[in-house]
């Protein structure tokens, strides 16, 4: 006797595919954490999350350039955690694998801010903002940036590479602590 299709699939052939399909879509997921490329642009999903870290890390240190400026007086303490933002912004720089350099260069130094002899109004921020003319206003709106640029890299954290997640992570942690340290009376007893 000939073996004849069945009209319906059976249960245990639905299961079967059902699993299949899972499978191959859990297995589509993994990769080797050198990230996907953009169709449209050709480039590495890893690098492009890196540029954009780099970009905002550039643009804090612009801010805390322009209070340094702005406020003087703030520049001493200002000069560790700008230090720290510098050094975020040289690890997070794109290294390309080829050639070992980033494929960008930061310009970012760890020095402190730079000597100048500007007016808090004529010390405009990396969003091209004004630096409050109050040091304690100045110092909760580079709180503000810390804590918006923290927020963000930690969103940031879903879609990142597993190196690049662990990277963004302490990054995002640091900026916590900066926005604390900011809004925080030095030497003030608990």
């Amino acid at each position: 006797m000939p073996w004849t299709l069945p009209l319906r699939p059976s249960r245990r052939s639905l299961l079967a595919g059902a699993a299949g399909v899972a499978g191959a879509a859990l297995l589509s997921g993994c990769s080797d954490g050198g990230g996907s490329s953009d169709p449209h642009t050709g480039i590495p999903l890893e690098r492009r999350m890196r540029e954009t870290a780099v970009r905002d890390s550039e643009r804090l240190l612009e801010r805390y350039d322009a209070t340094a400026v702005a406020h003087p007086d703030l520049a001493r303490r200002l000069a560790p955690l700008r230090g720290a933002v510098a050094a975020h912004t040289a690890a997070l720089a794109f290294t390309d694998p080829a050639g070992g350099k980033p494929s960008r260069s930061p310009s970012v130094s760890a020095s402190a801010a730079p000597s100048g002899s500007a007016t808090a109004a004529a010390a405009p921020a990396a969003s091209g903002e004004p630096v409050p003319a109050n040091p304690a206003e100045a110092l909760a709106a580079l709180a503000d940036a810390e804590r918006t640029l923290s927020e963000a890299r930690t969103i940031a954290l879903a879609g990142a590479p597993a190196e690049l997640a662990r990277m963004l992570a302490s990054v995002a942690a640091c900026g916590a602590v900066h926005a604390y340290l900011l809004t925080s009376t030095p030497g003030a007893k608990p």
